[in-house]
Formats: structure tokens, C-alpha cells, sequence
């Protein structure tokens, strides 16, 4: 059995639904009640993916308040790939993709200089009072380099895993582009893993 380690980071602006949408990926429930990050959270989940492989996804939740964007070049590092978020009834949120985008391509890279794979997730969906039309994001989407797009509704669980395997789909196609013969199939370095002891 292969396992692949992949670092997924999850940002965007406060109260978009990040820190909602990871915790219902992960565990499957829908929590109403909206927490403010501090800094970064991390959560683990195993998914299957073939008969003979397996991918261990390490999620980092990063906090969209101003004040801790500056700090998000550590967090950047090793990064296999990006969720952006914004919230479908909130424009300021959706202006904001851009510059959370510039700022992942100019602090994360892929092996060859590329940008690492990012999904562009329009959240809240479920909403009535949308102000984000699927024209404007569809083109913003492409202008910007976004792998996909998705709606999503972390409440009424829409899009949810599909966003996340649209996303490793798109890792594992990448990396295994630029993986050079013997390499080992591990895309993460293991010292980034909050999980285990420094060297």
C-alpha cells in the first residue's frame, strides 16, 4: 500500500466558513456556532483513494484576520496544495481571493517554479442573499489560475469531499508529473508534521 502525505492549507477571510468546512470534512457534522481561528488550526484525515493507495491529508486552517497574514510564510512551507474561500454573500470576501492568491503563489511553489494546485471555493451557497454572481467567479477562476472552482454549502454538506478530491486529484497528477525515478511517494517533509518530534 502507497501513502501519500499531503499539506493542505485552507485560508481566506474571517467568518468565510474554513474552520466549518474542515470540520465537516473531517468529522461530518456541521458546527453552527463560529469560532475565531487564532493563527492556525490543524486537523488529520485518512482517505482512501485506490486499492493501493492511500492519501493522509494534513489540513492547516490558517486565521483570515489581518493580523496574522503577515505570519503565513512559515506556514506556506511544503505545501502540496491551497483551498481559497469566500463567502457567496460577502463581496469584500471574494475581492480578497486575489490577494490571498498572490500571496500563496509568491511564498509556495511547486519543484519546477509552478504554482502549487489551489481550488477556489465559493461557500454559502445555501444562502438567499447572494451578491457573487457563478459568471464573475467562473471568469476569475480562469483569469487566476484556480485549478476549479466549486459552490459549496458546508451547511447542507454540498461539495464538500468533492472539492477536496477535485483538489488531491489535481496534487497527485502534478506530483507525479514531476517525481523523478526512486523517489519516494511521501509529498510532505515529515518535520512539518505538528504530530511528531523535531528530527
Amino acid at each position: 500500500m502507497t501513502e501519500y502525505l499531503l499539506k493542505v492549507l485552507v485560508v481566506g477571510d474571517g467568518n468565510v466558513g474554513k474552520s466549518s468546512f474542515v470540520h465537516r470534512y473531517v468529522n461530518g457534522k456541521f458546527n453552527k456556532d463560529y469560532k475565531m481561528t487564532m493563527g492556525v488550526d490543524f486537523s488529520m484525515k485518512l482517505l482512501p483513494w485506490t486499492d493501493t493507495e492511500k492519501v493522509r491529508l494534513q489540513l492547516w486552517d490558517i486565521a483570515g484576520q489581518e493580523r496574522f497574514i503577515s505570519m503565513t510564510r512559515i506556514y506556506y512551507k511544503g505545501t502540496s496544495g491551497c483551498v481559497i474561500m469566500f463567502d457567496v454573500t460577502n463581496s469584500d470576501s471574494f475581492q480578497s481571493c486575489r490577494v490571498w492568491k498572490q500571496d500563496l503563489d509568491s511564498k509556495a511553489m511547486l519543484p519546477d517554479g509552478n504554482p502549487i494546485p489551489c481550488i477556489l471555493l465559493a461557500n454559502k451557497c445555501d444562502l438567499p442573499s447572494r451578491v457573487v454572481s457563478t459568471e464573475v467567479i467562473s471568469r476569475f477562476s480562469k483569469e487566476n489560475g484556480f485549478v476549479a472552482w466549486m459552490e459549496t454549502s458546508v451547511k447542507d454538506n454540498r461539495n464538500i469531499s468533492e472539492a477536496i478530491r477535485r483538489l488531491v486529484e489535481e496534487i497527485l497528477s502534478v506530483q507525479c508529473d514531476l517525481q523523478q525515478p526512486g523517489d519516494v511517494n511521501v509529498l510532505l517533509d515529515p518535520k512539518l508534521d505538528p504530530n511528531t518530534g523535531c528530527c
